[in-house]
């Protein structure tokens, strides 16, 4: 049984939701999200500003999406009222972000500047060594912070390349000498 899905969904004032059928409508100050519902699960008005979702049958399937549909509404009403963030650092020598446009452009060791444009709804910006990836999608905020990192992940050696804030890199010891005068 999932205690996610059974759990009322809480629209706030600034947000509207619309249920069309087959898909929800989440409009807020930040923009307009739609989800589409697949069969079996059912988004119910409950009250004033807020919604319940609902399966019908019981198969593991159902129980699975109906907690996914619910945490997946949750995620786009925060979207659409406050937006979602992702913070990446650069350490290491040399290595640099600037802006091009509406994208970034990475300097960080290769032979050439690796360029990232923004898809749809997300927006860059870079401030010292950091650069900040927002959006009102959680999904695709998190996979643009993804494929930015994975241009140049942490090295465990130096601690050289792109991470999220915050995020802990686990170093290695590098090389030790062969002790003097070894076997004979």
């Amino acid at each position: 049984m999932s205690r996610i899905g059974d759990t009322p969904v809480l629209v706030p004032k600034d947000a509207t939701l619309t249920v069309d059928g087959a898909s929800v409508v989440i409009k807020g100050p930040k923009g307009e999200l739609t989800l589409s519902i697949p069969k079996g699960i059912s988004v119910v008005p409950s009250g004033d500003g807020v919604f319940l979702v609902e399966k019908k049958g019981i198969s593991k399937k159902l129980n699975a999406l109906h907690g996914t549909i619910s945490a997946l509404l949750r995620n786009n009403i925060v979207g659409v009222t406050k937006g979602w963030t992702k913070q990446l650092e650069l350490s290491g020598v040399g290595y640099r972000a600037t802006m091009q446009g509406a994208g970034i452009s990475f300097s960080v060791g290769f032979s050439h500047p690796v360029v990232v444009n923004p898809k749809n709804g997300i927006v860059f910006s870079i401030t010292d060594s950091k650069v900040l990836v927002s959006g009102i999608d959680k999904y695709l905020v998190g996979q643009t912070a993804a494929s930015i990192r994975a241009i140049k992940p942490p090295e465990p050696y130096k601690g050289k390349g792109i991470k999220y804030t915050g995020e802990y890199v686990r170093r290695k010891a590098g090389k030790s000498a062969k002790a003097v005068g070894g076997a004979k």
